[in-house]
């Protein structure tokens, strides 16, 4: 188990920086209307807003299976 959560880490690790230099590059060799067009006339915060999504679109179908979760119980114990 402690294997696992090392290997997912450093995948994540890995992943991350993978990510900021991709975006690094991207933003020393493109054009601004290229950059603009690809990270959005915000490119400072690039990152923050992904995270913001992506936990915003876990939460949704969090509440959607939650409620198919307890729509099914409560039809098994009625």
């Amino acid at each position: 188990m402690f294997k696992r959560i090392v290997w997912i880490g450093v995948g994540v690790v890995i992943g991350v920086i993978a990510v900021s230099k991709a975006q690094s590059y991207v933003k020393a060799n493109t054009p601004d209307k290229a950059r603009q067009f690809l990270l959005g006339p915000d490119q400072e915060q690039v990152a923050s807003k992904t995270l913001g999504g992506l936990i915003a679109e876990f939460n949704a179908a969090r509440q959607i299976r939650e409620e198919e979760l307890n729509r099914r119980y409560i039809d098994r114990a009625g």
